[in-house]
């Protein structure tokens, strides 16, 4: 299967079968089909086979049964794209299909759409002498000429300078040929002084084969190749409507004798629609040539995206500083980041500090402070300070490169919705084609004379008013928009049907560690006992015992002790105890850290208001170590994993937004109880297995309800996948990112009710597009068809009616365009 039209041909004769239930997809191409019982497969094949020239074949590995496609009329070879830089058709009609070539679309005849492509270093070369090639601007060596951008914007812009150049030479001949016609409405025509009006009327015939043959030829192509193939589209009613008139006027200039008086002027000539033919392409045209022009609008967000990416960065190799092609760098290399530039790749920073823009991809304003170790994102904008980065991800494998193709994967998705506009265009073009032939039949039975006339005038009106386009575009353009928003404001789509699923979610479950808290532990407090140690005093012997440490706990007291600017003390003799803590001698003392078990082992002696603090901290879920010299305690340490700053805030956005929250995690059950009290949570389940979240997403998804799972982990990844949506933190671990249909990059809860907000809006602007679209055609078909002409006596011309429909599109388009105002 090729197209859309080859699913729903394979789709609709399984689902006709008695007992039968199939859907059908592309992407895998196989239909997973569901019997009340069992159907032969013979039985199958002929009722494929009856739908067209197609077969099922069973997989050999599963059993199921598999469509496939040996149609003549697609036996070409398949031109898809496999990386950026390729062109889709912007209605969608055979899904993410791309080509490797400019063109236009085989069903719906639309012009191909070239998708942004991440450009690598940019080349710079003269236009007199094209063999000088530079990696800088400048001046050409041998004539002195301006070097240019190789790399420019000319395959962007090739398919409107195409039409812009056909446009014109079109309105050329077409703005001779409406003068001459309109001129016969004058009483005393100065063009008939110079010669009769059967000349001037092959003047017109000769004017117009330059339009008909060359500017617009390939509309009457598109809809030859509709009907051949039967996806029948825009360019069809367009091809017949003009194409009849064309070829009605051109018999009329031949065999003028052949036709009644009726079709005759006063003159003695046929009327002749040489000026309607075209000014209707013409229009048409115009039309294609706005739509070109707004399609590259809607891909605006990608495009800046793809700017952020440098072509350049200094490569630090051998103690020497070397100005490098961005392709050239390698995991591993050192990179200098001088204030004001932007990041290359993806790395972390090996020396210096750094205030770092990441605004373009969290959407977040306020720069972040970076520290030797931190990890920065390449695109993002260095601030007044200098610092060396090792290069971890290069290329493809970067953040804002995954960003960019999930965008461009996502705005080429469908969206469910657009099933519904799919099918009623199915139909919508033959209705047209018939509601035409009506037209001429009732006006030329009852219309006044000359009746003929009118209702071949009037019958080519409804042809060209009808624009099945609009309907196309109508949900595509917004998911093409939404997607873009999404992407500039840190929330990644991963497919259309993901932003109109969002819009209808009323619960949404969150896990706890690196969701709603910062996923690592963090020394929060160091308390002694009174007149005892002071607390720099206590942490010079905490980061003394766990100096030798790897264990979580331990690593966050010495983070905590560096920032505290504590240094590292020797601790002779020390022991691990497994389960309970560690131990050490420290100036002769013999320190001991760790529960209270290991205290107990110890024979520590733990004062009443020191184990009351302890236990205190210990029913709000966190972790207490305690730190004792021989057998006399000498304080604790409080060490947990900290609540995200916003995420309170996260959750009252999400209840304003009437969706209830709860909170799935496999940690104890206080420290869940307290997580949950501090951020106004609807409910929680504690100590649950990977498993277990799975079975309680099931549990809710069985009363109805539709769910949203936010998490990070591989824990996570059972309960993403079953979810109606997941959502996983950009945080987070690549399992958990693989099996979530929407990420947050900087793993900011707050962009879930974000992603809500923008699956509303974009939703809520498809349903506009569609009113917008339909509406149009209600009105405008019964007006070209002449409805208002026995109380009114108005008319329609059909050269009128192929502007309203031209703007039809674009202005769905430019309705779609709204959304990128959109605040989140």
């Amino acid at each position: 299967m090729h197209c859309n039209g080859c699913r729903d041909k394979v789709e609709k004769a399984l689902n006709q079968l008695q007992g039968v239930s199939a859907k059908v997809t592309l992407e895998p191409p196989q239909a997973v089909i569901d019997m009340e019982t069992h159907i032969p497969l013979e039985q199958l094949q002929h009722a494929v086979a009856q739908a067209g020239d197609y077969t099922l074949a069973a997989d050999h590995g599963t059993g199921k049964p598999v469509p496939h496609k040996h149609s003549q009329a697609h036996s070409r070879p398949s031109p898809m794209g496999t990386g950026s830089g390729t062109y889709y058709c912007p209605m969608h009609c055979e899904g993410e299909k791309t080509y490797d070539k400019p063109g236009n679309c085989p069903v719906c005849g639309m012009d191909l759409v070239q998708q942004p492509a991440r450009v690598s270093q940019t080349k710079y070369t003269c236009p007199m002498h094209p063999e000088i090639i530079r990696d800088q601007p400048g001046a050409c060596p041998i004539c002195g000429m301006e070097l240019v951008a190789m790399n420019n914007s000319e395959d962007e812009d090739r398919t409107y300078q195409q039409l812009l150049r056909k446009l014109k030479i079109a309105a050329g001949f077409t703005l001779p040929i409406f003068i001459i016609s309109m001129s016969e409405m004058l009483t005393n025509n100065p063009l008939f002084r110079l010669m009769p009006v059967t000349y001037w009327n092959w003047v017109q015939f000769a004017l117009s084969l330059p339009v008909v043959f060359y500017a617009t030829w390939m509309f009457f192509e598109r809809a030859w190749r509709s009907v051949i193939t039967w996806n029948l589209n825009m360019f069809t009613l367009i091809g017949i409507g003009a194409g009849v008139s064309w070829l009605f006027s051109v018999v009329a200039l031949l065999m003028p004798d052949s036709f009644p008086d009726e079709f005759k002027t006063h003159h003695g000539t046929v009327y002749l629609y040489f000026e309607a033919a075209a000014v209707i392409l013409t229009l048409v045209l115009l039309g294609q040539l706005l739509e070109a022009r707004a399609h590259g609008k809607t891909n605006s967000a990608i495009r800046e995206l793809l700017k952020l990416a440098p072509n350049q960065a200094t490569l630090i190799k051998d103690g020497k500083e070397e100005v490098v092609s961005i392709d050239s760098i390698r995991a591993g290399d050192l990179l200098r980041v001088k204030p004001g530039e932007k990041i290359p790749v993806d790395g972390s920073i090996q020396e210096g500090q750094a205030v770092i823009d990441e605004s373009m991809i969290t959407g977040e304003p306020v720069p972040v402070e970076k520290q030797q170790g931190d990890a920065v994102k390449a695109g993002t904008i260095n601030g007044n300070k200098t610092f060396i980065m090792i290069a971890e991800k290069v290329g493809s494998d970067t953040l804002l490169a995954q960003i960019i193709d999930m965008v461009n994967t996502a705005s080429r998705s469908k969206a469910p919705i657009q099933q519904t506009a799919d099918r009623i265009s199915g139909y919508f073009v033959p209705a047209v084609v018939l509601i035409a032939v009506i037209t001429f039949v009732i006006w030329a039975i009852w219309g006044p004379e000359p009746s003929l006339v009118y209702g071949f005038v009037n019958a080519v009106a409804v042809l060209i008013i009808a624009c099945p386009c609009a309907l196309g575009l109508a949900t595509p353009m917004s998911i093409m928009v939404g997607v873009g928003k999404g992407a500039q404001s840190g929330i990644l789509i991963k497919n259309a049907g993901a932003l109109e699923a969002m819009n209808a979610i009323r619960v949404v479950v969150i896990d706890k560690t690196g969701t709603v808290t910062e996923g690592k532990p963090s020394v929060e407090q160091v308390a002694g006992r009174e007149n005892g140690l002071s607390e720099n005093e206590l942490l010079e012997r905490l980061v003394a015992l766990n100096a030798n440490s790897e264990h979580p706990l331990a690593q966050a007291i010495l983070k905590y002790g560096k920032e505290k600017n504590i240094s590292v003390q020797p601790v002779s003799n020390f022991e691990a105890v497994t389960g309970k803590g560690v131990t050490g001698l420290f100036n002769q003392a013999k320190l001991g850290l760790g529960n209270q078990k290991l205290m107990d082992e110890l024979e520590v002696n733990i004062p009443p208001d020191m184990q009351k603090q302890a236990s205190e901290a210990q029913r709000a879920g966190k972790t207490v170590s305690y730190l004792s010299a021989g057998q006399l305690a000498l304080g604790f340490v409080v060490i947990s994993d900290k609540i995200k700053p916003d995420a309170r805030q996260a959750i009252q956005q999400l209840h304003e937004e009437g969706m209830q929250v709860l909170m799935f995690t496999g940690d104890n059950a206080d420290t869940a109880s307290a997580v949950s009290i501090a951020i106004n949570l609807d409910g929680f389940k504690a100590q649950l297995l990977p498993q277990d979240k799975l079975n309680e997403v099931r549990k809710l998804q069985a009363a109805g309800k539709q769910v949203a799972m936010a998490g990070d982990g591989i824990n996570d990844a059972p309960a993403l996948s079953q979810a109606d949506i997941g959502i996983a933190m950009g945080t987070g671990t690549d399992v958990a990112i693989e099996s979530a249909d929407i990420t947050l990059v900087e793993g900011d809860i707050r962009g879930i009710a974000k992603a809500r907000r923008l699956s509303e809006k974009v939703m809520g602007n498809i349903r506009q597009n569609l009113f917008f679209a339909l509406g149009y055609n209600v009105l405008g078909i019964p007006l070209a068809a002449g409805v208002l002409y026995p109380a009114f006596g108005l008319l329609l011309s059909p050269m009128i009616a192929a502007l309203a429909m031209s703007f039809s599109s674009v202005s769905v388009i430019g309705n779609a365009l709204r959304l990128r105002r959109t605040k989140l």
